[in-house]
């Protein structure tokens, strides 16, 4: 067992000692994972919401598993009382539930004094993430959004397509309107190539003859799936 903890409490009410070291470990090991999860992150903007949920999570999952210690009563008293939140968060991606489920997981830990546990097991999933990250089976991809511009005519659509070929990954057009003056309104959700320049994807595009009004919305692309 860890030398920073030779009188773990075997009792209720730990001492005030007792509680803020585990509730500072707590903070400190669910704020590796959220570091893991922030070098492993591959989307466009990385939520700073989502960062502090895992980093403050455990301490509120250790202060409960401490208050209610071996109580039986207590456990059901704590699980009314929680039940009482509604907790209406969408969170669509399953890797970033694992890592919030693994910060969770060390305050846990933390709550009932299993130390060893909660080092250990950050240590290896902190480890495992960052090894998979560098592996093929990594959740890398380039950034998506929606690209919408405009045309003149239908013969200067080849020539944006080329670009947009040239710079993205993959590509799916959504919306093509037909203005009063002739003109054409394109969408497209896109997913531009690892390590393609924005600006310059927009520029060439915005240079090409015949096309006008280019514009990415990287919301839109989270927002309609």
């Amino acid at each position: 067992m860890f030398e920073l903890f030779p009188d773990q409490p075997v009792y209720d009410y730990p001492t005030f000692l007792n509680v803020f070291y585990s509730l500072l470990w707590s903070f400190v090991l669910s704020s590796l994972i959220a570091i893991t999860h922030k070098l492993t992150y591959s989307g466009h903007q990385y939520p700073k919401n989502f960062f502090q949920a895992m980093s403050l999570g455990s301490i509120v999952a250790a202060m409960v598993m401490m208050a209610i210690g071996d109580s039986l009563a207590r456990g059901l008293g704590a699980f009314g009382a929680l039940a009482i939140i509604r907790f209406r968060t969408k969170i669509t991606d399953a890797r970033n539930i694992i890592f919030l489920f693994a910060a969770l997981s060390v305050g846990l830990a933390i709550g009932v004094f299993g130390y060893t546990i909660a080092f250990v097991g950050t240590l290896l999933f902190c480890i495992m993430a960052l090894t998979l990250h560098f592996t093929p089976f990594s959740a890398k991809e380039g950034v998506r959004g929606k690209l919408q511009f405009r045309i003149n005519d239908k013969l200067n659509l080849p020539p944006a397509i080329e670009i947009i070929k040239k710079y993205c990954v993959q590509y799916s057009d959504v919306q093509l309107s037909t203005r009063e003056d002739g003109r054409f309104d394109l969408g497209y959700f896109i997913e531009l190539k690892i390590g393609s320049d924005n600006t310059a994807f927009l520029s060439e595009l915005q240079n090409t003859e015949g096309v006008d009004r280019v514009k990415v919305d990287y919301r839109a692309f989270q927002e309609d799936n």
